[in-house]
């Protein structure tokens, strides 16, 4: 159904919640294999990742960083986990390529559109690492931005433990009802909290799907590009 999405992949969906390191083998090989499968239907990929399993803006408050300074070891976390990534996604014989917004060149490439571009048409799996390489912006914004960029069809977001977008927290409240389609005004005028506000904004009206779904069941990634209706799907 598309031909070209960004996966946003959170980084607590990579850590070992067992043994509480950062990274779970289990968990980065189940999302490489997920990735790869779709990939092999011909679909362009490119992967935003975030650092929460690392880094956290909270924690910086909480030993007194100041927030640039906090959001600028958010982005170097997003690298550790998107050379993770890319090793798993290696170990499956898929061609990667990291690109960071932050200049690493031991390590990645510098994020240059065009290039990510050709990197994507040639069927390279490109994770987009280092946030948008300014403090004060989310990884949700990243992808917003990455979406354009790249002229994708879609975002895919992974939620750990929910199904897709509710009402209410389904955490706080049992009650909670799964909106299995809704627009980016109502999510903009409820405050739904899929991802952060300027994200959503970014998108409005640009012709992108957001397409939300439990990253608990990651194969059911397949799925979610095919077109089935698991989850959410936010449109204009």
């Amino acid at each position: 159904m598309y031909k070209t999405v960004i996966l946003k992949v959170s980084g607590e969906s990579l850590a070992d919640e067992g043994d509480k390191t950062i990274l779970d083998s289990a968990k980065l090989a189940s999302i490489a294999s997920s990735i790869k499968e779709a990939h092999d239907l011909g679909v362009h990929i490119g992967l935003v990742v975030g650092a929460g399993n690392i880094w956290r803006g909270k924690l910086a408050q909480k030993v007194g960083i100041e927030q640039a300074t906090g959001d600028y070891m958010g982005m170097l976390g997003t690298i550790v986990n998107a050379l993770a990534l890319q090793s798993a996604l290696e170990d499956l014989g898929l061609s990667t390529r990291v690109m960071s917004s932050l200049n690493v060149p031991q390590v990645s490439e510098p994020y240059i559109r065009r290039k990510a571009l050709s990197h994507l048409e040639k069927g390279r799996v490109v994770i987009f690492a280092g946030g948008t390489g300014n403090p004060f912006f989310t990884t949700d914004t990243t992808a917003s931005l990455r979406a354009l960029e790249m002229k994708a069809d879609a975002i895919i977001m992974g939620k750990n433990g929910v199904e897709g977008v509710y009402d209410s927290d389904p955490r706080l409240n049992p009650d909670a009802k799964l909106l299995q389609e809704l627009t980016y005004k109502e999510v903009l005028d409820r405050n739904l909290g899929v991802m952060d506000l300027t994200a959503v904004t970014m998108l409005k009206d640009k012709g992108i799907v957001i397409r939300v779904f439990n990253m608990d069941d990651f194969g059911s990634l397949v799925g979610v590009i095919q077109g089935n209706m698991m989850g959410s799907t936010i449109h204009d």
